[in-house]
């Protein structure tokens, strides 16, 4: 398999699991991902993997609706450990080793966290996923992926998405919008474009860290980013 990068932080959105169901987890949109990323881990690629937890509890929509901030936050890094889980079970069913480290201590549900450990498990061929966000309030998991991103040294950032990369509005609303092939991480903030909220963006420019932002619902494309093809947009 030829690649262009040998060790990747692949984040994916929560609300991605539901597939057409709405809510929670979806069998078959969990079977493709475990497929695709089995196929890059057997190709030779490192993959560490940060989840959202949309599908199932966001920490700023509970806020909304009167609960404490932190404790939203906190029932939000709970959904990224059972989509961890989800997605670690898949992979092992698949035949692809996994492990799931999580920022709060919850032995035995998965390992605590840390740089050390994770890099050890990508070297020995193990897909490392990374739950609970940073493990503080206040963080997205945009956040939490471009943190562990920069901890365990990847060479990119790989935000897998259900659109095609990054536009100049939002395309599901707007025909007239336009892609880009690439843009830098000040062209982002200067536009207001949503592609992750301004820390992580900030986090990924001070650090070097360079983000695609691809379709992740076609199955295919995430071996075609490892290959360097030119889908969805590069941010540098």
């Amino acid at each position: 398999m030829r690649t262009k990068y040998s060790r990747v932080l692949l984040k994916l959105s929560g609300e991605s699991l539901m597939g057409s169901q709405g809510y929670g987890i979806d069998p078959v949109r969990l079977g493709q991902y475990a497929d695709q990323i089995k196929a890059i881990a057997q190709g030779g690629v490192e993959v560490a993997i940060v989840i959202g937890g949309g599908n199932i509890f966001r920490g700023l929509q509970g806020a909304s609706k009167g609960f404490d901030r932190v404790k939203g936050d906190q029932m939000g890094m709970l959904a990224t450990v059972i989509n961890s889980l989800a997605l670690s079970s898949a992979l092992e069913s698949a035949g692809q080793p996994a492990k799931v480290f999580t920022a709060v201590n919850m032995f035995p549900i998965g390992e605590h966290y840390s740089k050390w450990k994770a890099i050890e498990a990508l070297k020995a061929g193990a897909v490392a996923i990374i739950a609970g966000g940073t493990g503080n309030p206040f963080f997205t998991t945009d956040t939490g992926s471009a943190l562990r991103g920069i901890e365990v040294e990847a060479d990119v950032m790989l935000k897998g998405t259900r659109v095609d990369g990054i536009y100049t509005a939002d395309p599901e609303k707007d025909p007239t919008a336009k892609k880009f092939s690439e843009i830098t991480y000040d062209e982002v903030y200067t536009r207001g474009l949503k592609v992750m909220d301004l820390t992580a963006t900030a986090l990924c420019k001070e650090n070097h860290l360079p983000i695609v932002v691809f379709d992740m619902d076609t199955p295919g494309n995430l071996e075609k980013v490892i290959a360097g093809e030119p889908i969805g947009t590069l941010v540098y």
